[in-house]
């Protein structure tokens, strides 16, 4: 597997293939100002979830180093430009967590009970890498799996297996994790065969 690009995200800064990203804030207004700086014009953005904005983020900021891409009115990569040929496989260790405590929190109130139907969708941990699919027109393999923590070797091996398919000829892959708008972190990796 050879790596084209790499992205790391945490609360503090973003590097992309080891150089910083310009951005301002800290947490969660570093990835609202990521957006605004460096890509806006997705709708969507705003209604997702922490977990949904740093894979989209660190996802989309990777795929700019790839090169340019043109999108329609909604924010979506063209039809022309849609491939079958790039997996998304993502890992984490806590789910989609922040989000599913979030979601509890509407259904135990006592005072204005409703369980809100916006964040009950992103209770789904998967659903970052539809985003991602969905925004760049990725129809090949897409997984999110949870593992006991960060393992380099077990994600490769995994992105390795995933080549075994003939038609996979690329990857965005790597560790998307958010427990809080403070304490998040993303390492992917845009790689090929």
């Amino acid at each position: 597997m050879k790596q084209l690009h790499h992205i790391r995200i945490t609360p503090r800064e973003i590097m992309l293939d080891g150089q910083a990203v310009r951005t301002a804030g800290e947490g969660l207004a570093l990835l609202k100002n990521a957006y605004q700086t460096h890509i806006g014009e997705y709708p969507k953005f705003h209604k997702m979830d922490g977990l949904c904005k740093l894979g989209f983020v660190a996802s989309d900021l990777l795929l700019q180093a790839e090169g340019t891409r043109n999108f329609d009115g909604d924010g979506h990569v063209q039809e022309a430009e849609a491939r079958e040929d790039r997996a998304v496989i993502l890992f984490n260790r806590s789910g989609s967590l922040e989000t599913d405590r979030q979601y509890q929190a509407t259904i135990d109130a006592v005072s204005g009970y409703y369980p809100s139907p916006a964040l009950f969708v992103y209770t789904l941990s998967n659903i970052v890498t539809g985003e991602i699919c969905i925004r760049n027109g990725y129809r090949g393999e897409s997984s999110f799996y949870v593992l006991p923590g960060k393992d380099l070797a077990l994600m490769e091996q995994m992105v390795d297996e995933s080549f075994m398919d003939e038609s996979m000829r690329s990857a965005l892959w790597g560790w998307v994790d958010y427990t809080g708008e403070h304490d998040f972190e993303a390492e992917m990796y845009l790689s090929e065969k």
